[in-house]
Protein backbone atom coordinates (compact mmCIF):
# COMPACT_ATOMS: atom_id res chain seq x y z
CA UNK A 1 0.00 0.00 0.00
CA UNK A 2 2.75 2.71 0.86
CA UNK A 3 3.58 2.11 -3.07
CA UNK A 4 0.78 4.02 -3.49
CA UNK A 5 1.79 7.26 -1.82
CA UNK A 6 2.26 10.21 -1.72
CA UNK A 7 -1.29 11.04 -2.98
CA UNK A 8 -3.02 14.09 -4.23
CA UNK A 9 -6.30 13.73 -2.93
CA UNK A 10 -9.32 15.74 -4.27
CA UNK A 11 -12.84 16.70 -3.55
CA UNK A 12 -13.87 18.86 -7.18
CA UNK A 13 -17.41 20.18 -6.70
CA UNK A 14 -19.50 22.50 -9.16
CA UNK A 15 -17.84 25.40 -7.36
CA UNK A 16 -14.81 24.52 -5.38
CA UNK A 17 -12.13 22.34 -6.03
CA UNK A 18 -10.42 21.04 -2.66
CA UNK A 19 -7.53 19.51 -2.58
CA UNK A 20 -4.88 17.67 -0.07
CA UNK A 21 -1.54 15.68 -0.18
CA UNK A 22 -1.14 12.41 2.26
CA UNK A 23 2.11 11.62 2.66
CA UNK A 24 2.08 7.84 4.51
CA UNK A 25 -1.11 5.58 5.23
CA UNK A 26 -2.65 6.82 8.09
CA UNK A 27 -1.17 10.22 7.88
CA UNK A 28 -2.79 12.80 8.29
CA UNK A 29 -3.78 15.43 5.49
CA UNK A 30 -1.51 18.33 4.41
CA UNK A 31 -1.48 21.21 2.42
CA UNK A 32 -5.26 21.23 2.30
CA UNK A 33 -6.52 23.90 -0.29
CA UNK A 34 -9.63 25.24 -1.16
CA UNK A 35 -10.42 27.04 -4.65
CA UNK A 36 -12.90 27.80 -7.09
CA UNK A 37 -13.08 26.16 -10.13
CA UNK A 38 -13.60 29.48 -12.28
CA UNK A 39 -9.73 29.91 -10.71
CA UNK A 40 -8.74 26.88 -13.28
CA UNK A 41 -9.55 25.90 -16.99
CA UNK A 42 -9.69 22.59 -16.24
CA UNK A 43 -9.14 19.96 -13.68
CA UNK A 44 -5.19 19.43 -15.07
CA UNK A 45 -4.95 23.17 -14.72
CA UNK A 46 -6.34 23.05 -11.17
CA UNK A 47 -4.42 20.12 -10.25
CA UNK A 48 -1.58 21.09 -11.44
CA UNK A 49 -1.57 24.93 -9.99
CA UNK A 50 -2.42 22.78 -6.11
CA UNK A 51 1.30 20.80 -6.76
CA UNK A 52 3.31 23.94 -8.01
CA UNK A 53 2.18 25.66 -5.35
CA UNK A 54 3.39 22.38 -3.07
CA UNK A 55 6.97 22.93 -4.91
CA UNK A 56 7.47 19.26 -3.40
CA UNK A 57 7.81 15.74 -5.23
CA UNK A 58 5.13 14.59 -7.50
CA UNK A 59 2.42 12.28 -6.29
CA UNK A 60 2.71 8.44 -6.70
CA UNK A 61 -1.43 8.19 -6.69
CA UNK A 62 -4.09 10.46 -6.96
CA UNK A 63 -7.99 9.93 -5.80
CA UNK A 64 -10.54 12.63 -6.79
CA UNK A 65 -14.27 12.86 -5.74
CA UNK A 66 -16.19 14.35 -8.97
CA UNK A 67 -19.56 16.22 -8.88
CA UNK A 68 -20.82 13.94 -11.73
CA UNK A 69 -21.31 10.44 -12.83
CA UNK A 70 -18.76 8.08 -13.80
CA UNK A 71 -19.42 5.57 -15.70
CA UNK A 72 -16.39 5.44 -18.40
CA UNK A 73 -13.07 7.52 -19.22
CA UNK A 74 -14.89 10.64 -19.92
CA UNK A 75 -15.98 13.07 -17.16
CA UNK A 76 -18.77 15.81 -17.49
CA UNK A 77 -19.18 17.82 -15.11
CA UNK A 78 -23.39 17.88 -14.36
CA UNK A 79 -22.70 21.93 -12.69
CA UNK A 80 -19.88 22.90 -14.39
CA UNK A 81 -18.04 23.41 -17.75
CA UNK A 82 -15.34 20.77 -16.96
CA UNK A 83 -14.76 17.73 -18.55
CA UNK A 84 -11.45 15.23 -18.55
CA UNK A 85 -10.33 11.96 -19.29
CA UNK A 86 -9.50 9.93 -16.37
CA UNK A 87 -6.56 7.84 -18.54
CA UNK A 88 -5.24 11.28 -20.06
CA UNK A 89 -5.30 12.67 -16.90
CA UNK A 90 -3.44 10.32 -15.50
CA UNK A 91 -0.91 10.50 -17.96
CA UNK A 92 -0.45 14.01 -17.49
CA UNK A 93 0.00 14.24 -13.76
CA UNK A 94 2.08 11.37 -14.19
CA UNK A 95 1.31 9.18 -11.66
CA UNK A 96 1.22 5.52 -11.64
CA UNK A 97 -2.99 5.00 -10.17
CA UNK A 98 -5.18 7.49 -10.51
CA UNK A 99 -9.12 7.12 -9.23
CA UNK A 100 -11.81 9.02 -10.23
CA UNK A 101 -15.22 8.08 -8.33
CA UNK A 102 -18.29 10.12 -7.61
CA UNK A 103 -17.96 12.86 -4.67
CA UNK A 104 -20.32 11.81 -2.69
CA UNK A 105 -19.31 8.36 -3.39
CA UNK A 106 -16.00 9.45 -1.85
CA UNK A 107 -18.20 11.60 1.27
CA UNK A 108 -19.91 8.26 1.68
CA UNK A 109 -16.20 6.55 2.27
CA UNK A 110 -15.81 8.70 5.28
CA UNK A 111 -18.58 8.41 7.17
CA UNK A 112 -17.22 5.87 9.84
CA UNK A 113 -14.09 7.88 10.72
CA UNK A 114 -16.97 10.80 11.45
CA UNK A 115 -16.96 11.99 15.38
CA UNK A 116 -18.98 13.76 17.48
CA UNK A 117 -17.10 16.58 16.56
CA UNK A 118 -17.87 16.73 13.18
CA UNK A 119 -21.66 16.30 13.11
CA UNK A 120 -24.82 17.88 14.58
CA UNK A 121 -27.43 15.72 15.82
CA UNK A 122 -31.21 16.81 14.24
CA UNK A 123 -33.38 14.20 16.27
CA UNK A 124 -33.64 10.71 16.01
CA UNK A 125 -32.94 7.44 17.84
CA UNK A 126 -29.47 5.66 18.10
CA UNK A 127 -28.00 4.04 15.32
CA UNK A 128 -27.74 0.19 15.06
CA UNK A 129 -24.15 -0.59 14.35
CA UNK A 130 -24.06 -2.61 10.69
CA UNK A 131 -27.06 -0.98 9.73
CA UNK A 132 -26.76 0.72 6.06
CA UNK A 133 -25.98 4.31 6.44
CA UNK A 134 -27.44 6.86 4.48
CA UNK A 135 -25.92 10.44 2.83
CA UNK A 136 -27.26 13.52 0.52
CA UNK A 137 -25.66 16.94 0.07
CA UNK A 138 -27.05 19.88 -1.38
CA UNK A 139 -24.68 21.87 -2.41
CA UNK A 140 -24.28 23.37 -6.10
CA UNK A 141 -26.67 20.15 -6.64
CA UNK A 142 -27.88 16.96 -4.44
CA UNK A 143 -25.42 14.64 -4.10
CA UNK A 144 -27.28 11.06 -2.90
CA UNK A 145 -24.66 8.27 -1.65
CA UNK A 146 -25.49 5.22 0.80
CA UNK A 147 -22.84 3.00 2.89
CA UNK A 148 -22.74 -0.60 3.00
CA UNK A 149 -20.66 -2.48 5.67
CA UNK A 150 -19.42 -6.34 5.48
CA UNK A 151 -19.70 -8.33 8.80
CA UNK A 152 -15.80 -7.67 8.07
CA UNK A 153 -15.83 -4.11 8.44
CA UNK A 154 -15.70 -3.86 4.72
CA UNK A 155 -17.60 -0.46 3.23
CA UNK A 156 -19.09 -0.32 -0.23
CA UNK A 157 -20.02 3.10 -0.95
CA UNK A 158 -22.84 3.33 -3.25
CA UNK A 159 -22.67 5.44 -6.82
CA UNK A 160 -26.01 6.87 -7.85
CA UNK A 161 -27.36 9.87 -9.34
CA UNK A 162 -30.60 10.31 -7.04
CA UNK A 163 -30.44 13.85 -7.02
CA UNK A 164 -32.60 13.72 -9.77
CA UNK A 165 -34.85 11.44 -9.03
CA UNK A 166 -38.66 13.23 -9.50
CA UNK A 167 -39.77 15.20 -6.38
CA UNK A 168 -43.34 14.88 -4.37
CA UNK A 169 -45.07 17.09 -2.26
CA UNK A 170 -46.42 16.26 1.11
CA UNK A 171 -48.87 19.60 1.21
CA UNK A 172 -51.18 21.51 -0.73
CA UNK A 173 -48.24 24.40 -0.73
CA UNK A 174 -45.51 22.31 -1.93
CA UNK A 175 -48.05 20.87 -4.66
CA UNK A 176 -48.23 24.34 -5.81
CA UNK A 177 -44.40 25.00 -5.75
CA UNK A 178 -43.90 21.98 -7.94
CA UNK A 179 -46.83 23.10 -9.61
CA UNK A 180 -44.88 26.78 -10.77
CA UNK A 181 -41.79 25.17 -11.52
CA UNK A 182 -43.10 22.35 -13.66
CA UNK A 183 -43.94 25.67 -15.89
CA UNK A 184 -40.89 26.78 -16.14
CA UNK A 185 -38.83 23.12 -16.04
CA UNK A 186 -40.86 20.27 -17.02
CA UNK A 187 -39.43 17.84 -14.95
CA UNK A 188 -38.74 18.81 -11.27
CA UNK A 189 -35.73 17.22 -9.30
CA UNK A 190 -34.96 16.70 -5.80
CA UNK A 191 -31.99 18.94 -6.86
CA UNK A 192 -34.19 21.19 -8.67
CA UNK A 193 -35.20 22.77 -5.12
CA UNK A 194 -32.33 21.54 -2.45
CA UNK A 195 -29.29 22.79 -3.95
CA UNK A 196 -28.08 26.59 -4.51
CA UNK A 197 -30.04 27.14 -7.68
CA UNK A 198 -32.72 25.36 -5.83
CA UNK A 199 -33.35 27.68 -3.11
CA UNK A 200 -33.68 30.38 -5.86
CA UNK A 201 -36.30 28.06 -7.21
CA UNK A 202 -38.13 27.94 -4.03
CA UNK A 203 -37.67 31.70 -3.58
CA UNK A 204 -39.19 32.75 -7.32
CA UNK A 205 -41.87 30.20 -6.62
CA UNK A 206 -42.85 31.55 -3.07
CA UNK A 207 -43.16 35.02 -4.76
CA UNK A 208 -45.69 33.71 -7.61
CA UNK A 209 -47.68 32.16 -5.18
CA UNK A 210 -47.65 35.75 -2.56
CA UNK A 211 -48.25 37.31 -5.75
CA UNK A 212 -44.81 39.40 -5.49
CA UNK A 213 -42.42 40.26 -8.06
CA UNK A 214 -39.23 38.42 -7.02
CA UNK A 215 -35.70 40.38 -6.64
CA UNK A 216 -32.67 39.13 -8.46
CA UNK A 217 -31.70 37.39 -5.34
CA UNK A 218 -29.02 34.64 -5.44
CA UNK A 219 -28.59 32.01 -2.73
CA UNK A 220 -26.46 34.12 -0.46
CA UNK A 221 -29.32 37.17 -0.28
CA UNK A 222 -32.39 34.23 0.43
CA UNK A 223 -30.33 33.11 3.42
CA UNK A 224 -29.18 36.35 4.78
CA UNK A 225 -32.96 37.72 4.66
CA UNK A 226 -34.53 34.38 5.68
CA UNK A 227 -31.98 34.22 9.03
CA UNK A 228 -32.61 37.93 9.53
CA UNK A 229 -36.22 37.54 8.84
CA UNK A 230 -36.93 40.70 6.64
CA UNK A 231 -38.98 38.52 4.03
CA UNK A 232 -41.42 36.56 3.88
CA UNK A 233 -40.83 35.21 0.96
CA UNK A 234 -37.35 34.10 1.83
CA UNK A 235 -38.45 32.90 5.07
CA UNK A 236 -41.03 30.48 2.75
CA UNK A 237 -38.08 29.28 0.64
CA UNK A 238 -35.94 28.21 3.53
CA UNK A 239 -38.86 26.21 5.24
CA UNK A 240 -39.86 24.72 2.33
CA UNK A 241 -36.37 23.42 1.75
CA UNK A 242 -36.33 22.18 5.12
CA UNK A 243 -39.69 20.36 4.30
CA UNK A 244 -38.23 19.25 0.83
CA UNK A 245 -35.34 17.74 2.53
CA UNK A 246 -36.89 15.70 5.27
CA UNK A 247 -39.24 14.36 2.93
CA UNK A 248 -36.11 13.29 0.48
CA UNK A 249 -34.05 12.28 3.21
CA UNK A 250 -36.99 10.07 4.89
CA UNK A 251 -37.79 8.57 1.22
CA UNK A 252 -33.64 7.37 0.98
CA UNK A 253 -33.56 5.91 4.26
CA UNK A 254 -36.51 3.81 3.43
CA UNK A 255 -35.13 2.61 0.35
CA UNK A 256 -31.84 1.71 1.65
CA UNK A 257 -32.98 0.52 5.31
CA UNK A 258 -30.51 3.11 6.55
CA UNK A 259 -30.83 1.80 9.80
CA UNK A 260 -27.43 3.04 10.60
CA UNK A 261 -28.22 6.89 10.39
CA UNK A 262 -28.94 9.56 7.72
CA UNK A 263 -26.29 12.21 6.93
CA UNK A 264 -26.67 15.86 5.49
CA UNK A 265 -23.58 17.20 3.71
CA UNK A 266 -22.95 19.54 1.44
CA UNK A 267 -22.82 23.45 2.13
CA UNK A 268 -25.93 24.77 2.04
CA UNK A 269 -28.01 23.75 5.52
CA UNK A 270 -24.67 24.96 7.62
CA UNK A 271 -25.24 27.91 6.41
CA UNK A 272 -28.63 28.31 6.63
CA UNK A 273 -28.04 28.35 11.01
CA UNK A 274 -30.81 28.84 12.83
CA UNK A 275 -33.24 29.58 9.22
CA UNK A 276 -33.13 25.81 8.89
CA UNK A 277 -36.14 23.82 10.65
CA UNK A 278 -34.73 20.96 11.88
CA UNK A 279 -38.15 20.52 13.57
CA UNK A 280 -39.80 20.53 10.66
CA UNK A 281 -36.87 18.29 8.38
CA UNK A 282 -37.53 15.89 11.00
CA UNK A 283 -41.59 16.10 10.73
CA UNK A 284 -40.98 15.28 6.92
CA UNK A 285 -38.93 12.85 7.48
CA UNK A 286 -40.79 10.59 9.42
CA UNK A 287 -44.08 11.34 8.35
CA UNK A 288 -43.92 7.84 6.20
CA UNK A 289 -47.38 6.14 7.09
CA UNK A 290 -47.40 2.92 8.73
CA UNK A 291 -43.55 3.92 8.91
CA UNK A 292 -43.30 6.15 11.04
CA UNK A 293 -41.90 4.46 13.44
CA UNK A 294 -39.11 2.59 11.41
CA UNK A 295 -37.82 6.70 10.99
CA UNK A 296 -38.13 7.66 14.24
CA UNK A 297 -35.66 5.72 15.35
CA UNK A 298 -33.22 6.49 12.75
CA UNK A 299 -30.68 9.24 13.54
CA UNK A 300 -30.20 12.19 11.31
CA UNK A 301 -26.93 14.36 11.03
CA UNK A 302 -25.33 17.37 9.57
CA UNK A 303 -21.92 17.10 8.69
CA UNK A 304 -19.84 19.83 9.81
CA UNK A 305 -16.33 18.60 9.38
CA UNK A 306 -14.65 20.50 6.53
CA UNK A 307 -13.45 18.42 4.23
CA UNK A 308 -14.57 14.50 4.45
CA UNK A 309 -14.49 13.89 1.49
CA UNK A 310 -10.70 14.34 1.02
CA UNK A 311 -10.10 11.06 3.73
CA UNK A 312 -12.78 9.36 2.42
CA UNK A 313 -11.06 9.72 -1.56
CA UNK A 314 -8.17 8.08 0.31
CA UNK A 315 -10.05 5.35 1.91
CA UNK A 316 -11.69 4.40 -1.42
CA UNK A 317 -7.83 4.03 -3.27
CA UNK A 318 -7.09 1.92 -0.24
CA UNK A 319 -10.15 -0.69 -1.12
CA UNK A 320 -9.31 -0.26 -4.56
CA UNK A 321 -6.01 -1.77 -3.57
CA UNK A 322 -6.90 -4.20 -1.56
Amino acid sequence: MSQSYPRLLGDIGGTNARWAWQCAPGAPLEDVSVMGCEASASLYDAAASYLAARGAQAPKAASIGVATAVTGDDICFTNSPWSFSIAALKQALGIDQCLVINDFTALAMSLPTLGQSDLRPIGGGQAVPGAPMALLGPGTGLGVSGLLTHATGACLALSGEGGHVTLASADDTESEVLRCLRMRHGHVSAERVLSGFGLVNLYQASCEMRGEASRDFEAADITHAAIAATDMACQQAVSLFASFLGNVAGNLALTLGARGGVYVGGGIVPRLGTAFDAALFRQRFEEKGRFEAYLQAIPTWVITAATPALLGASRALDDMRA
